[in-house]
């Protein structure tokens, strides 16, 4: 054997060494983060959860998620938002980043580029200003959805306003938000991310020592209507949804709640 195939050889062995070493070492990173995912943090309150259609639940500092990885984005994402919470501090608006704890692998942001859609948040980075770490954690790409730049801009941010208000009023509110998934949507980008046609907020908040709940349910489209309009029973939103709300709650006070769509407890700032 010649110096020249045998350096040939030690070339291929070395390259093939850190290749395999560069390969199990993302294999690790992503068991890490998927793994990190399922853990519940200390702040959330894992009994208000929803159920999950698609059993991929993911927990992150500032809200948890179910992913749906046939419509390529999550079908619900929950959070508590407190008055303390609340802040206006300035943060740096960062990019989109891939949710790496998607097991099924999350969208890629450049599914929206051109698509006439803006990247929706479902937990608003307003809600989150608390840190900037919570405020970057928004963006990732498993808590948005495509959403007309009007809806988003438009009535769905004055939905949002309202949640921070009712945040403060009332010291916390706890929220399920999210787009009804179904088979039939527009979709965009190479991943096919489903465009849906009506989007929904589930709302729980103690006021008074007496627990009260309101839902929203909105058509994908600006509106001039008032928000009080849009308010539905929490059980329209799961026979669309097929998603149980508040499951762990006394049934007796679920059903009361559930089937209401009164908004005499709920104090609208408009």
């Amino acid at each position: 054997m010649n110096k020249r195939t045998l350096y040939s050889i030690l070339a291929a062995l070395i390259f093939l060494g850190v290749y395999s070493y560069e390969y199990f070492l993302n294999e690790g990173e992503k068991v890490a983060d998927v793994s990190e995912g399922q853990v519940v943090k200390a702040n959330t309150k894992e009994y208000l959860l929803p159920t999950s259609t698609t059993e991929q639940v993911i927990h992150h500092e500032g809200y948890s998620l179910s992913y749906s990885e046939p419509y390529e984005q999550p079908e619900w994402v929950a959070y508590q938002l407190k008055k303390s919470d609340l802040s206006k501090a300035n943060y740096k608006r960062p990019y989109f980043e891939i949710d790496k704890a998607v097991i099924t692998g999350a969208a890629h942001w450049n599914n929206y580029k051109n698509s006439g859609y803006d990247r929706g948040h479902l937990c608003p980075a307003g809600d989150r200003r608390y840190s900037q770490s919570a405020y970057e954690e928004t963006f990732l790409t498993s808590n948005i959805t495509p959403q007309e730049h009007r809806f988003n801009s438009g009535i769905w941010n004055d939905l949002e306003q309202q949640v921070r208000y009712w945040a403060s009023k009332y010291n916390d509110v706890f929220v399920v938000t999210g787009g009804v998934l179904k088979d039939g949507l527009e979709v965009i980008g190479k991943e096919q991310v489903a465009v849906p046609d009506y989007f929904f907020k589930v709302l729980l908040a103690t006021q008074n020592g007496k627990t009260n709940m309101i839902a929203f349910l909105m058509p994908h489209k600006d509106s001039d209507i008032p928000l009080y309009e849009f308010v539905v029973p929490v059980d329209e939103i799961e026979k669309l949804t097929g998603i149980d709300f508040f499951f762990q709650l006394d049934d007796e006070l679920e059903y009361k709640l559930e089937t209401s769509s009164n908004t005499t407890s709920w104090d609208f700032y408009e």
